[in-house]
This record gives structure tokens, C-alpha cells and sequence, in this order.
């Protein structure tokens, strides 16, 4: 991203944008950015609140702008990498970033939390960050292929493992690329606090891992992800070949998916089915 040399954000390295502790970027995209050239003037002018690496502070422009680098890395869009190249050697057939026009009898209606019907609206960095459409089987596909229990290329495979190490340790969690991560056997209070508000909405300090912790078997990793109208929460363990994951096209608190989800679980794990 040339436009970037010579700025505070030319400096920010992918770790820290996959870890969201590149400084203190903000949870959103300012409103008053609604195109490209105007997001690279807002990162050219940008400065950090904290040393890179010292506070975690949840981000859509840390994973947007991790995700634009990595495509234009490879010559073309995010969509288009994702649609042509990743989702067909997952075999993810059924995720999109936009929904053909065959498909779209089969796009789930949001939900407001008034009742309002919403979809996605998209907007700097969506596609990149939260435009993703998906249904349970293809992203239960995505976690066994996390797991190592559906075939990939070796290189996908290793790329995918590499996101499950350990690079920075908070208060409640693990920060590894992008998934966040606790030691298993796991209580629900330690996962409650893990995906906390304040984890979301509050700068979190931080203590790099020297050196970074390699991926373990013996971890729940987990994601949680909103958009107005929709909410969603995956898990996997990785020791038990367990994972679920939950879709709603309505956004339901946080506490109330990782408790379905945690319950769920942990019945299958005592019942060894």
C-alpha cells in the first residue's frame, strides 16, 4: 500500500492487524469515510494511542485492512480471492460475499432488535471484515478443515493451523490470528469473560507470548461475529474433534450464544457422541 509509506500505519505490521494491536484503532470505520480514497487519507493520518503490541483493542479496519493487503499481495480483490480460490478448495459452496441471483431465495431475513427486517448494508471494508454469507454446513466444513479432518491442499492446511497460534495473552484469552483461544477443559464464566462487552469495547493490555505459542490440540477456539440484524458464534475443539456453530438472523447478546454453545458442547463431550 504505497499511499501508506511514511505514515504511522506505513509502520504496523500484519501481526499487529491480526491481532488487533496495531496502536488503538477504533471498533468501526468513521462515517465520514465512505470510499477507498478517503480511507487511505484517515490511515495516512492516523497515530497510535498505544505502542504497537502493548493493547488489544477489537477492530473492523484492523481484519478490513488485513484483509485488503492480503488480496491486493495476490493481484485482485477480497471477493473475488475469496469466491475463486478459497471457498472452491474448501469446498464452501454455499458462502458468498455477494449472493447470486439463483441463491437469493435462500438468504436468510434479518432481524433488528425491534423487530424491523434489516439486511447487511455494505460500506468501507465490509466485504473484508463482515460480508461474509455462509450456512451451518459449509462453516461446520471450515472448522473440521481447521481440524485437519477434511482434505486439503498441504499448504492450505498449514496456513489455516498457523491461525491457531498463540501470539499475545490478555486477561480472559489467548489472542491468536483472529481466533481467540483458552485452554480446554474450559468453564463457561472463563468463556463469558473472554467474549465480554468490555473485550469488544475496551482496550485490552496485553503480554507478548516469547516466543509464540505453536498451535495445541487442547484449546477451545472460538469466534463470535455481529451485523444489524444477524448473529453468529463458532467453537471448535480441536483434542475432541468437537465444533459448532450457530447462525441467527437476529443478534442475540453474546452471553446467550456462547452459553447455548458451551452447554451443547460439553452434553456431547460427556455423552461421547
Amino acid at each position: 500500500m504505497p499511499s501508506l509509506r511514511g505514515s504511522s500505519f506505513g509502520d504496523v505490521s500484519l501481526l499487529h492487524l491480526a491481532t488487533y494491536t496495531p496502536g488503538g484503532l477504533p471498533l468501526q470505520v468513521p462515517e465520514a469515510v465512505s470510499n477507498s480514497e478517503q480511507l487511505m487519507q484517515y490511515l495516512h493520518a492516523w497515530h497510535p494511542v498505544y505502542p504497537p503490541g502493548t493493547y488489544r483493542t477489537y477492530s473492523n479496519i484492523s481484519i478490513g485492512v488485513l484483509g485488503l493487503i492480503t488480496a491486493k499481495s495476490m493481484g485482485t480483490d477480497f471477493p473475488a480471492l475469496l469466491e475463486q480460490r478459497l471457498l472452491p478448495a474448501l469446498e464452501m459452496r454455499n458462502t458468498y460475499i455477494n449472493v447470486p441471483a439463483q441463491k437469493k431465495t435462500r438468504y436468510a431475513q434479518g432481524y433488528a432488535q425491534d423487530g424491523t427486517p434489516v439486511r447487511l448494508t455494505p460500506g468501507v471494508l465490509w466485504a473484508e471484515a463482515y460480508g461474509i454469507k455462509t450456512t451451518a454446513a459449509d462453516m461446520l466444513r471450515f472448522l473440521a478443515a481447521n481440524m485437519g479432518l477434511v482434505k486439503s491442499s498441504p499448504s492450505l492446511q498449514r496456513a489455516m493451523t498457523d491461525t491457531h497460534t498463540g501470539y499475545f495473552q490478555t486477561a480472559a484469552m489467548t489472542q491468536d490470528l483472529v481466533w481467540e483461544q483458552l485452554p480446554y477443559p474450559v468453564v463457561l464464566q472463563s468463556l463469558l469473560a473472554a467474549s465480554s462487552p468490555s473485550m469488544i469495547f475496551e482496550p485490552q493490555p496485553v503480554s507478548a507470548m516469547q516466543p509464540a505459542q505453536k498451535p495445541r490440540q487442547d484449546v477451545w477456539i472460538n469466534k463470535t461475529g455481529s451485523t444489524n440484524g444477524f448473529g453468529a458464534y463458532v467453537a471448535f475443539v480441536p483434542q475432541k474433534r468437537l465444533a459448532i456453530v450457530i447462525l441467527a438472523n437476529k443478534s442475540y447478546p453474546i452471553a446467550a450464544r456462547v452459553t447455548a454453545a458451551f452447554g451443547i458442547l460439553q452434553a456431547v463431550d460427556q455423552g461421547g457422541q
